[in-house]
C-alpha cells in the first residue's frame, strides 16, 4: 500500500499542491491539521473551499464540534481508518498538512506515556532547584544515555519528563520509543516537504492574513461565541483566533492584530520547520528547505508530480493509477 505526504510550514502551497497530486494520481486528501478538524473553525484555518478542491474528497476536516479537544493519539486513529479506506477503493490516500505532531503520531507512532504524575514532578524540580538541572542530565545518563544523547542537559520540562517515566514504568524512556509502531507502518510513503524563502514567506503570510479579515473572521468568532462556544474551547487557542478574542476584548486594535497575527504565524513557521527538518525521509521542495531538491515556483509541482510518479511505478501492484 502506497501514500503521499505533502508538509512544512505555514502558507507554503501545500493545499494546492495536495490536490494537483490527487487529481493526477487518483487520490484523496487527509488533513494533517490540528485546528481543521474543528466544524465551525474555517476562515482562519484557511480550510480549502469546495471551489479549490477539484472535486477531489478531503477528509479529517470538520470531524469534532469546537468545544471539543482533539488530539493526535486520536488523530493517528482516525487518518490511518480515513487511508486504509481510500486505498480500498483503489485510490492514493494524499496526507497533506502542517501539524508536526500529527504527522508524527501518524507515520512513527506515538507513546502516549503513563499519565502526569504531579509529585514525582515537584521532587525532580526541587532536584533541579537545588542541584543545578544538571544533576538531572547526568541522572538520565545513568538511566536512558540514548534520551540524555537527545535532550539538552539543561532542557528541564524534557528531563523532568524522561525521568518521570522511568521512574514510573521501571523502563526507559527510549525503550517505550522502539516499541511504538506507526498505525500505518505497513504503508510504503512518499513525503514531500515544501519551503519558502523567508521573504516570500512573510508576503504570503500578510496577504493570507488581509484574506481572512476581509473574508470575516471576526464576524465568525463573534457568531460562534454567540452560538454558546466558550472563548476558553480549544479550538479558539490557535493563531488567528487567539488574536481575535484579543482584538474583541480591546487589547488591540485591528491593524495591530493584523501585524500580530503575521508575526506569530512567522514564529509558527519557524517552529514547524525545525521540527520537520528533524523527520527523516522527507524529500524538500523549495529554495529555504535546504535540502537536495530545490526548485522554484511552478516548477515545484512539476518536479512533486514527478516524484510521485516515480514513486508509484516502482509498486505497479498498488492498484493506483494516474489520470
Amino acid at each position: 500500500m502506497f501514500a503521499v505526504c505533502v508538509i512544512g510550514p505555514t502558507a507554503t502551497g501545500k493545499s494546492a499542491l495536495g490536490v494537483a497530486i490527487a487529481q493526477r494520481f487518483n487520490g484523496e486528501i487527509v488533513a494533517c491539521d490540528s485546528t481543521a478538524v474543528y466544524r465551525g473553525i474555517d476562515i482562519g484555518t484557511d480550510k480549502v473551499p469546495e471551489s479549490e478542491q477539484a472535486g477531489v474528497p478531503h477528509h479529517l476536516v470538520d470531524v469534532v464540534g469546537p468545544a471539543e479537544v482533539y488530539s493526535a493519539a486520536r488523530y493517528a486513529t482516525d487518518a490511518a481508518a480515513a487511508m486504509r479506506a481510500i486505498t480500498s477503493r483503489g485510490r492514493l490516500p494524499v496526507i497533506v498538512g502542517g501539524t508536526g505532531l500529527y504527522y508524527r503520531a501518524l507515520v512513527r507512532g506515538l507513546f502516549p506515556g503513563p499519565a502526569r504524575h504531579d509529585a514525582l514532578r515537584a521532587r525532580l524540580d526541587h532536584v533541579a532547584d537545588t542541584r543545578g538541572v544538571e544533576s538531572l542530565h547526568r541522572w538520565l545518563v545513568r538511566v536512558d544515555p540514548t534520551s540524555a544523547l537527545r535532550i539538552q542537559p539543561r532542557d528541564q520540562k524534557r528531563l523532568v519528563r524522561a525521568l518521570e517515566v522511568y521512574l514510573v514504568t521501571g523502563r526507559p524512556l527510549t525503550e517505550h520509543f522502539e516499541a511504538t509502531l506507526s498505525p500505518i507502518a505497513d504503508y510504503a510513503l512518499l513525503t514531500i516537504g515544501l519551503d519558502q524563502p523567508r521573504e516570500v514567506l512573510r508576503e504570503r503570510v500578510a496577504r493570507r492574513v488581509d484574506q481572512q479579515f476581509a473574508r470575516g473572521v471576526v464576524d465568525e468568532v463573534r457568531t460562534l461565541i454567540a452560538s454558546g462556544v466558550a472563548e476558553s474551547a480549544h479550538a479558539f487557542s490557535g493563531l488567528v483566533y487567539r488574536q481575535v478574542l484579543e482584538m474583541l476584548h480591546g487589547i488591540r486594535d485591528e491593524a495591530a492584530t493584523r501585524a500580530l497575527i503575521v508575526q506569530e504565524n512567522m514564529r509558527y513557521a519557524r517552529r514547524q520547520r525545525v521540527w520537520f527538518q528533524k523527520e527523516p525521509n522527507v524529500r524538500w521542495l523549495g529554495s529555504a528547505a535546504g535540502g537536495t531538491e530545490v526548485t522554484e515556483g511552478a516548477e515545484v509541482a512539476e518536479r512533486a508530480i514527478e516524484m510521485v510518479g516515480q514513486f508509484l511505478v516502482q509498486s505497479p501492484v498498488s492498484g493506483v493509477q494516474s489520470s
